[in-house]
C-alpha cells in the first residue's frame, strides 16, 4: 500500500517562507516523479512543481518559478518544496502526487498520476 506523509503547511505572512515535505512509502521511490498540485477555492487544480527521481528533471509552474525550489532525498524517500516570498495567491491546499510514467508531464496531464497524498493547507495572509 502506498502511503504519503505530508507536512510543513500552515499560516505565513506575505513574503514569508515555508517548506513542504512529502515522504512516500510502498513504492520504488527512485522510479517515480513526485511533486505537488495545488487547488485554491473556486480555482482549478494547478501543477506546481515536481522532480523526476530517475533523471533529476524538474518542473516549476510559471507562477512559482524563482520563488520555489524542489529537491529529493532518496535516502529518506522524501521530496521537499521550499517556498520563498510567498504571496496571497499561493494560498491553497497543496497535494503531493507520484507518477511512475510520464516524468514531469504529470504536472500537465494528471492521468499520469498513480498516487495522491491527502494534502495540506498553505495560507498566506497578514
Amino acid at each position: 500500500e502506498v502511503q504519503f506523509v505530508e507536512s510543513g503547511g500552515g499560516l505565513v505572512q506575505p513574503g514569508g517562507s515555508l517548506r513542504l515535505s512529502c515522504t512516500v512509502s510502498g513504492l520504488r521511490f527512485d522510479e517515480y516523479t513526485i511533486g505537488w498540485f495545488r487547488q485554491a477555492p473556486g480555482k482549478e487544480t494547478e501543477g506546481v512543481s515536481c522532480i523526476n527521481n530517475v533523471d533529476g528533471g524538474t518542473y516549476y509552474a510559471t507562477s512559482v518559478k524563482d520563488r520555489f525550489t524542489i529537491s529529493s532525498d532518496k535516502s529518506r524517500a522524501t521530496v521537499y518544496l521550499k517556498m520563498n516570498n510567498l504571496k496571497s495567491d499561493d494560498t491553497a491546499v497543496y497535494r503531493c502526487a507520484a507518477a511512475r510514467y510520464g516524468g514531469i508531464s504529470m504536472m500537465l496531464v494528471t492521468t499520469f498520476v498513480d498516487h495522491w497524498g491527502q494534502g495540506s493547507q498553505v495560507t498566506v495572509s497578514s
